[in-house]
């Protein structure tokens, strides 16, 4: 087993992005390269420690979806074998299978985030306002409970190292034009129910996720970048789901908790995690990658 991937170095390509988890290199006009590493962000600091196949896993439970949910909506993928614009041995080992060839998309300017049961920042403004994002709720909704309906609560995009911020749907309509801020909620709550009902059958629940958009030269909408992984989603075990709680998660709520109980103060750096922090949270990325694929993963 070989450690963990923090940092790409190609020889071959030009790097023209290091992000949280994906470094990205240019290939020509029209394509790029994304390599997601090894690397994990936690209150939007990128810590030290690497989670061991993390990338590996994202890139497959990302295509599995893309492949998916196709029908919906148009994605990034390109089909091209990352391993063909490459040209020397030392680069196509940094590939494996955590790296995929992608459209140049031009990105909207918000996370279109959907969420389908009331937990986290939702559930503290729900207690206090009886709303989540500025949406009047019912009365009466626990923690954990499912909504009435997926809402579409878009954020703004931070840089590296900034936190997002809730906007409203005026704002998202500011941000990108009213006609496309409609058909991203459409497409963006499309996306979630499918999936939802998907995972229920493989017994997880996929509580919240968020969805990146891009256009191509013709203005079609594209979804990109991640989809439904346990970075960009919020996934609990069905056979644990009680509402009134907030159920254990197969996402990096892990590592949060873990970061809490040291008094971090949650600017850059990071502590290390402990050995065993590490592993239960691969384990856990595992896990819900087996569990929604049905594949073992691919080294």
């Amino acid at each position: 087993m070989t450690s963990p991937l923090l940092n790409t170095s190609l020889s071959s390509l030009k790097r023209i992005h290091r992000g949280k988890v994906r470094d990205i290199y240019d290939i020509d006009a029209n394509t790029m390269l994304l390599i997601s590493t090894d690397r994990l962000s936690a209150f939007d600091v990128i810590l030290p420690t690497g989670i061991q196949n993390k990338g590996a896993m994202l890139t497959q439970m990302a295509n599995f979806w893309f492949k998916q949910l196709a029908h919906v909506v148009p994605n990034h993928l390109t089909g091209i074998d990352p391993d063909s614009v490459v040209s020397n041995a030392q680069d196509k080992a940094q590939l494996g299978s955590r790296a995929v060839v992608v459209k140049k998309l031009k990105p909207l300017p918000i996370e279109a985030i959907v969420r389908g049961y009331l937990v986290g920042s939702g559930w503290k403004e729900y207690k206090a306002k009886g709303t989540v994002c500025g949406i009047a709720l019912p009365e009466g909704l626990q923690e954990a409970s499912q909504l009435p309906e997926p809402l579409f609560t878009p954020s703004s995009k931070a840089a590296v190292g900034e936190h997002d911020e809730n906007i409203t749907l005026a704002q998202c309509a500011d941000l990108i034009g009213a006609e496309r801020a409609a058909e991203v909620a459409k497409v963006a709550v499309q996306l979630y129910k499918e999936a939802a009902e998907y995972a229920l059958t493989k017994g997880i629940i996929i509580a919240d996720t968020k969805f990146e958009f891009g256009l191509d030269a013709n203005g079609v909408l594209h979804v990109m970048d991640e989809v439904l992984t346990p970075d960009s989603s919020r996934f609990w075990p069905l056979e644990s789901y009680q509402v009134g709680k907030n159920p254990p998660s197969y996402d990096k709520q892990y590592v949060r908790d873990w970061l809490e109980s040291t008094g971090w103060n949650k600017t850059p750096p990071a502590p290390a995690l402990p050995d065993d922090v590490a592993k239960r949270t691969s384990d856990k990325y595992l896990e819900a990658f087996e569990k929604l694929t049905g594949k073992p993963l691919a080294a």
